[in-house]
């Protein structure tokens, strides 16, 4: 089918090309949607020549030459789905991004209450770069939880926890600031497991209020506005991150972003008999799974409560 010397996986290819994540292509691929020639590929291990096979994806013809490299840094908003669709229906970060023409793709993920930074692109190579785990890359998150948090249960936090078979521990946890009824906490995490702050803090009896990504090696959301995006080069950002490479494109992390906020030490902390602590059930049904149940019942008993108050002021 084509010149070994020249030849790069499918999936590869069609991530080049802008259409979607390598992992996304493998899904076109095995789901018969890719075409070779005419004819339709489902095998993964299939290899392409880019200056001599014809490739179709979904019946369209794809062409690295077409597309214009993309590269968007994003300060995402809560209640966006960082996915390039969404079954349920609800908003996702390209609604932020129409003025793009290119095909882009979030590289990685934030969850739908989480905000914060995330990078959009077209280039799988340089996806690929960013997700790797062997480049270690510090990804830093600010999470306020419902209570306060002692040194016990920052204790336990360090210490990580054992969720669904893996061990999830963070690089490291701090507490950036207090409130009357919550606490503000740093974590540093190396790792891109689903979701792995908020099992964390659950599995520790914490809840969650506001889960935001502060910071991705040294590429940092500050100045970039929520919903807002900047463009940049693959070569500004890989600098900020601080990814250096070689010839041979692989990349090494070497830079981590420095926090001007201060760790709030354990004697500065109100203490137990003020607040209740992060880990009250009391707290349990602010959940994300509860989330938007919960809001609803917080509405209703306030439009409730503003009813009867009227009426009172009414007789009076």
């Amino acid at each position: 089918m084509s010149d070994q010397n020249k030849s790069v996986r499918l999936q590869k290819f069609i991530a080049d090309c802008g259409i979607t994540s390598r992992r996304k292509a493998e899904v076109l691929i095995t789901e018969g949607k890719v075409s070779v020639n005419g004819k339709v590929i489902t095998e993964l291990g299939t290899k392409v020549n880019p200056s001599a096979d014809a490739v179709s994806v979904e019946g369209q013809f794809i062409d690295q030459n077409m597309v214009q490299d993309i590269y968007l840094v994003m300060n995402k908003p809560r209640g966006y789905v960082s996915t390039v669709s969404d079954p349920e229906g609800r908003k996702t970060i390209l609604d932020l991004c129409k003025e793009i023409s290119e095909r882009i793709y979030p590289v990685g993920r934030l969850d739908y209450l989480s905000e914060g930074l995330i990078v959009l692109t077209n280039d799988g190579d340089f996806a690929q770069s960013i997700l790797h785990p062997s480049k270690k890359i510090t990804k830093v998150y600010e999470v306020k939880v419902f209570g306060i948090v002692n040194d016990t249960i920052l204790k336990k936090l360090r210490e990580g926890v054992m969720v669904d078979g893996q061990f999830l521990k963070p690089d490291s946890v701090r507490i950036i600031g207090q409130l009357p009824a919550k606490t503000w906490l740093e974590f540093r995490l190396t790792t891109g497991r689903n979701r792995e702050i908020r099992k964390v803090c659950e599995e520790h009896g914490l809840t969650v209020d506001k889960l935001k990504r502060v910071a991705i090696g040294g590429l940092s959301v500050d100045g970039i506005k929520p919903g807002d995006s900047l463009m940049l080069s693959k070569d500004q950002i890989l600098r900020k991150i601080g990814l250096i490479g070689n010839n041979t494109h692989q990349y090494v992390s070497k830079k981590k972003t420095v926090s001007m906020k201060k760790v709030i030490k354990e004697s500065a902390l109100k203490k137990a008999d003020d607040q209740p602590l992060a880990d009250d059930e009391k707290f349990h049904f602010l959940r994300r799974d509860q989330y938007f149940k919960s809001l609803n019942e917080i509405k209703i008993a306030k439009k409730k409560r503003l009813a009867e108050q009227a009426a009172e002021n009414k007789k009076a």
